[in-house]
């Protein structure tokens, strides 16, 4: 199975962001992709919370969604939008990071809100408070599609490692994160932890990623790390799209699930311990 990363520079503005995915969702479907992943908040990259209750939807008036449903139907193929940054009815008048996945009627096949907020302090001057804007989900979710079965995840959640045992556990073979991760913990620690995500599963990673300095309209614009990969089940780097904005095409085996998985059974080998 065919499938296409796409690495995206999206900018504050999500009807400028739209007019660069669909083409590129369809020229990914030229190149044989039945199924495709988009990176992180896909739909607008803001640090501006003034920006982001202008622009941004409610999930049933989204606009990016509702138009790649459609694509979805017509050209009769699988996108994994990483996330979109959603609005919600949320008292306290938070968004919602979620991710979609939508099958080739272009109907919502799963939906998962991203769970684990980036709350962090890289640098003094680098500072992030993902929950302030955004309220975390509760529920892991799991879907099967033409590429297999696939664990949901979204950027910062790649730093907890029970999720991804818990997807594996429940059946899946792919675990896809999209992302918009920091310069500065990508250089450090993007590779190496989606390559021990798959080691520790067995499970094919895919992560389409946001890439470059990103155009803001109001508020300060964001740098992100770009390097979208595909990682293999024994570990093995397959595809990295480096820092350029563009279409990354990997042919997946699921053979190669089942034989990291035969060669070292460690989704079987918990054990119960007491402490510490």
């Amino acid at each position: 199975m065919r499938v296409a990363l796409l690495q995206l520079t999206s900018s504050d503005d999500p009807s400028e962001n739209l007019k660069t995915l669909e083409p590129m969702i369809r020229d990914a479907a030229e190149g044989g992709a039945r199924c495709i992943f988009t990176p992180e908040v896909t739909n607008c990259v803001s640090m501006n919370r003034r920006r982001q209750l202008e622009v941004l939807y409610e999930e049933t008036d989204d606009p990016m969604l509702r138009r790649v449903r459609e694509i979805c139907a017509e050209l009769r193929l699988w996108v994994n939008l990483g996330s979109l940054a959603l609005k919600t009815r949320d008292p306290d008048g938070r968004f919602a990071n979620r991710s979609f996945v939508i099958d080739d009627n272009g109907q919502i096949a799963a939906r998962y809100d991203k769970i684990h907020m980036f709350d962090v302090e890289v640098t003094p001057e680098e500072t992030y408070r993902e929950s302030d804007g955004y309220r975390p989900g509760g529920v892991a979710r799991t879907v099967r599609g033409p590429c297999g079965a696939l664990g949901l995840s979204i950027c910062y959640d790649l730093r907890f490692p029970h999720l991804y045992r818990s997807l594996a556990k429940s059946g899946a073979q792919i675990l896809s994160v999209p992302a918009a991760f920091s310069p500065i913990t990508g250089a450090a620690h993007w590779e190496v932890l989606l390559r021990a995500r798959a080691i520790e599963t067995g499970c094919f990673v895919i992560a389409a990623a946001q890439t470059g300095l990103h155009s803001s309209k109001m508020g300060k614009s964001r740098r992100t790390y770009g390097h979208s990969l595909v990682v293999a089940p024994w570990g093995e780097i397959l595809a990295d799209a480096g820092e350029e904005v563009g279409i990354t095409y990997v042919d997946i085996d699921l053979l190669m699930v089942d034989k990291a998985r035969r060669q070292v059974p460690a989704l079987g080998h918990d054990r119960e311990f007491d402490g510490p």
